[in-house]
């Protein structure tokens, strides 16, 4: 089972899918829709069913109507056949902006040939040729898709990015979009957790085994597992500072909890944050220049932000008596948390500055959020339809979506680099 997984990871992190540009220019400069700005109107496109594959137009389409940004035409409405040459005025009408073709021919792999027309201009703006194995059909496409997506907004996709968490107290790996699930053989009594370091490479991660709570760090290419932590008391894990190596956790390991620093290659770890209340929940910031945790300081759970040297403390959330769970955004300008009200946890966002409060869930018991690596959704779990499972949604909160399977406990996610 072991030897099949790191097979697998191995492969994925060698680049599975091979692209050939096959024009000069893959990417025309156009950017067809700002993303950045507050009333943006989605952008009608048509992403035609791929002649000899249609599941890999599909999964296309799913990628970009999850972002929120595109209006994928139906089939019905188009004029031109998937196998006839692009022709502008077909789209005109529809008031399509960019419409894409796709050929698969199959032998021993996959080959997939995709073309992308502006209607505006009728130029090919995107040309590509996909190789890959036949098993490797979800991974081949969600590529295609974020190519598609750099060729209309000029930024990286999240297509091919991952999310790890807890499913029978073991750890999992599955696709953003919560297909492709599997366990990475690694079991604890309890886990608690898993956070990707920033180059994808390791999970870093709390569980107790033999009554003792410790922290480990497994890493995605051997497969092997290290304990990382392990002083006496309850030892939790927080995330990666940028250099993939040093980390910050909490420990109860002087009888009341602080915030530490640790550095997985030599097992030392020095005290960040010192004071004689409960400081718990610690999570760096991207540039690495700040750190969130959670503090009764206060009288209540609150969070708190500090310099990356445990000084300058400065409070972040002053409304509501339980407040927990912090998370920055990848660029750091976003901070998502858990409040909980009437009993229940509900998930909030807020600017570094404690501006732009902003509460995104209102069903059921709603925790552990993790933003996406563009700052665009969130995943988190929640126990709105019954067990806990994992869900995402946008920024905004709408459109939430269950990616685990309905009645199977899923906890703990963590959206990949």
């Amino acid at each position: 089972m072991r030897d099949r997984v790191k097979g697998l990871l191995v492969f994925y992190f060698c680049l599975f899918i091979i692209a050939y540009c096959l024009t000069p220019s893959a990417f025309a400069e156009k950017v067809y829709i700002d993303i950045t700005s507050p009333g943006m109107k989605k952008l009608p496109v048509a992403v035609q069913n791929f002649t000899g594959g249609k599941e890999i137009s599909d999964i296309i389409k799913d990628d970009l109507n999850f972002t929120g940004l595109f209006d994928c035409i139906d089939d019905a409405a188009q004029i031109e056949r998937p196998d006839q040459p692009f022709n502008p005025n077909s789209w005109k009408g529809l008031g399509v902006e960019l419409a894409v073709k796709g050929r698969v021919i199959t032998g021993k792999g996959l080959t997939v040939v995709v073309s992308a027309y502006d209607v505006s201009s009728a130029a090919e703006v995107l040309r590509k040729e996909y190789s890959g194995s036949s098993d490797l059909l979800r991974p081949l496409a969600h590529s295609i898709a974020n190519d598609i997506y750099k060729t209309l907004t000029g930024q990286q996709g999240i297509f091919r990015t991952k999310i790890a968490y807890v499913k029978n107290s073991e750890l999992y790996v599955m696709d953003w979009d919560g297909q492709r699930s599997y366990g990475l053989g690694i079991r604890g009594g309890i886990l608690l957790s898993p956070r990707w370091s920033p180059d994808g490479t390791k999970l870093l991660y709390s569980a107790e085994r033999n009554r003792s709570w410790d922290i480990y760090a497994l890493d995605m290419g051997t497969m092997k597992e290290k304990n990382i932590v392990r002083l006496g008391g309850l030892n939790m894990s927080g995330n990666f500072f940028p250099n993939n190596r040093e980390f910050v956790f909490s420990s109860s390991k002087d009888g009341k909890s602080n915030i530490h620093v640790g550095d997985i290659s030599n097992m030392k770890g020095w005290k960040l944050v010192s004071s004689p209340w409960i400081d718990v929940s610690p999570s760096v910031s991207p540039d690495g220049n700040h750190i969130l945790f959670v503090s009764n300081r206060s009288g209540s759970p609150q969070i708190y932000i500090a310099n990356n040297d445990g000084n300058g403390v400065r409070r972040l959330t002053f409304e509501g008596s339980y407040n927990t769970s912090p998370a920055w955004s990848s660029k750091g300008d976003r901070i998502v948390f858990v409040r909980m009200i009437g009993g229940k946890n509900q998930i909030f966002v807020i600017k570094p500055d404690s501006s732009g409060l902003t509460q995104l869930t209102d069903r059921g018991n709603n925790e552990e959020p993790s933003f996406s690596p563009d700052g665009r959704h969130i995943t988190f779990t929640s126990d709105r339809d019954g067990a806990k499972g994992i869900y995402l949604m946008r920024i905004t909160g709408e459109d939430p979506k269950r990616i685990t399977t309905k009645g199977i406990k899923a906890t703990g996610p963590n959206w990949s680099p």
